[in-house]
């Protein structure tokens, strides 16, 4: 199934849903876009029927970062502000989130991109925190997630001078998994997708959430978060299910139960 938008194009691939940034000519992040992100994702938050989400782009760009038509219309600080609200709902996504970075990424593109739990690039992608050289510094996240991502000694190199990573680069330093020539990203990030998809629902968003407890708020939250949700999952159809077809050596159907 495919959802056509002026902005935002949504697929639906089994458990699977993929959203497509399509806003020509270079993806740029404007206000309406954002909230149509928000939608999508507050959407998908809650239906059942989709586990893992890929996000990507259109053409060469996954995002070339802010709009600055929609910043001049908005004022100075109305862009930057809804960008400020609409990031931290995307990186709190309860599901498997996967970017798949399929040509330029920088700004705000590299702040959404990192917004994921896996980040995948075709081989033509580059990755940049340019804003130093305008005067300002990154406003979405980026000099938060991006030192988690790469550690903060090369955090701060990339948000101090500026420059662009090629996707071996990128690749090296932990910013993206895995790299794949172009015309196999999509592919690549769907057969994730879908292997992600196939694990227990349940189990997914607890492993996001103590994961994330831990890297945001401290290994004791995280330690707490992952105790909270062992005892939670052990009563579970789908835990019972994973040992019966351990037992009778046959896949689990897994029902989010």
């Amino acid at each position: 199934m495919t959802t056509e938008g002026n902005l935002l194009r949504e697929r639906r691939d089994g458990f699977v849903a993929t959203l497509q940034i399509a806003h020509p000519p270079v993806n740029a992040m404007s206000i309406e876009l954002l909230d149509a992100l928000e939608e999508a994702f507050g959407r998908l938050a809650q239906d059942d029927g989709v586990r893992v989400v890929v996000l990507t782009g259109e053409g060469m760009f996954f995002s070339a970062g802010a709009d600055i038509k929609s910043a001049m219309a908005s004022g100075p600080l109305g862009l930057l502000q809804r960008g400020r609200e609409v990031y931290p709902r995307i990186a709190a996504f309860p599901k498997p989130l996967i970017a798949a970075v399929n040509g330029l990424c920088l700004g705000g593109g590299l702040e959404l991109a990192l917004c994921a739990d896996i980040r995948l690039c075709a081989q033509s992608a580059k990755f940049g925190q340019p804003e130093i050289n305008l005067g300002i510094i990154p406003g979405w996240g980026g000099t938060q997630r991006l030192p988690l991502a790469i550690g903060p000694q090369r955090a701060r190199e990339l948000i101090y001078s500026g420059r662009q990573l090629r996707a071996a680069e990128a690749v090296e330093c932990g910013l993206v998994l895995r790299s794949y020539p172009d015309e196999e990203l999509r592919d690549q990030a769907l057969n994730l997708a879908r292997a992600l998809a196939e694990k227990p629902p349940l189990a997914l968003q607890a492993a996001k959430e103590a994961i994330s407890a831990g890297l945001e708020r401290g290994i004791a939250e995280g330690y707490r978060s992952e105790g909270e949700a062992m005892a939670r999952l052990s009563a579970t159809q789908d835990a019972a299910e994973g040992i019966m077809a351990m037992i009778e050596k046959r896949r689990p159907r897994f029902q989010g139960r």
